[in-house]
């Protein structure tokens, strides 16, 4: 057995260096995963958004089981977990960033930290924060939250409600100061504060399955003044697509089997992912599915020959 000072040395030098090429190599990832992004057209836009101006961009975080040598990890008792948070471009339909912390990293600190300028983010009411509202304003960029429903707020002018915007569930349209005496001075700016109909989800058992417990409308706050009400609705119900990508991503690209137990590793991993749909949506067009997936990994595996994976790439192409 290898032992002593000198072996001790060796191992901490070895493990630096492999810790600096993983750095390396993310870093190169990071990059083709930007000129990637910067290639791919809007596939799942809509006409109302066309006069945004800014890149629809939904943030979220999603939980991955970890394995049980990852000590790094470990959230709760005898409960691994780690927590990949993306950056979703809900017009091109693919993950732009994505970052990974332990189970119970803060969301708010991470989208904090990774800001960007041009975008609108479209966030669930886990990213409320005056704080995080004011450095999105601060960045250039602009924001759609869903908040909590019994929020405290002072009513500054209500705007009418047009057909369109009481087609969309509309339920009234103000412009407000956000919070009450001691939270209103963290904003720079009065907000948009928007009331939609929903279906409501009431629970009748104790149990934390089946989501949180949901009224008769949602509230959702924003800065954008220029866009009309049935717009800021129909941005926050594509809200939605980064939850349909975290199914697709844990299910189909396997990505909730992780492969290594560094945070690093799983970085390299989950960047894998990401470029792995963004080619599939530069060759075919459309968003990644299982089925193009399947046939990709049919192609790669000899299982099917380049006449079939063409076939099936010339079929989705034709599509409306």
């Amino acid at each position: 057995m290898l032992s002593g000072p000198g072996w001790q040395s060796a191992v901490t030098y070895g493990s630096i260096h492999v810790h600096a090429a993983a750095l390396h190599v993310q870093s190169h990832l990071h990059v083709i995963a930007c000129h990637s992004a910067g290639q791919l057209r809007p596939i799942s836009s809509h006409c109302k958004f066309d006069d945004l101006n800014s890149i629809l961009t939904a943030v979220d975080g999603t939980l991955i089981n970890a394995l049980s040598k990852m000590t790094w990890a470990l959230w709760k008792k005898d409960h691994n977990v780690i927590k990949a948070h993306i950056h979703f471009d809900i017009e091109k339909y693919v993950p732009v960033k994505m970052t990974i912390t332990e189970g119970n990293g803060n969301e708010r600190n991470e989208l904090s930290d990774n800001i960007e300028t041009g975008r609108t983010y479209v966030l669930d009411r886990g990213y409320r924060s005056f704080t995080l509202f004011q450095e999105i304003i601060d960045k250039g960029s602009s924001f759609v939250c869903r908040i909590m429903d019994n929020a405290v707020y002072q009513t500054l002018e209500d705007f009418q409600l047009d057909t369109d915007a009481l087609s969309a569930g509309i339920v009234f349209d103000k412009k407000v100061s956000l919070g009450g005496s001691q939270k209103s001075n963290e904003l720079s700016v009065p907000l948009r504060l928007i009331s939609i109909k929903c279906t409501p989800h009431i629970k009748h058992y104790k149990i934390g399955r089946g989501g949180p417990q949901q009224g008769q409308s949602l509230l959702i706050a924003t800065d954008r003044f220029d866009l009309d009400a049935d717009v800021i609705a129909l941005i926050f119900k594509h809200r939605w697509a980064v939850e349909v990508f975290f199914r697709f991503f844990k299910h189909v690209l396997g990505c909730r089997h992780l492969l290594s137990y560094d945070q690093n590793g799983i970085e390299l991993q989950t960047y894998a992912a990401i470029i792995a749909c963004m080619l599939i949506s530069l060759w075919t067009g459309r968003k990644p599915t299982l089925r193009t997936y399947e046939m990709l990994c049919w192609y790669f595996t000899g299982m099917a020959d380049e006449e079939e994976l063409l076939t099936h790439i010339n079929r989705l192409q034709k599509q409306d």
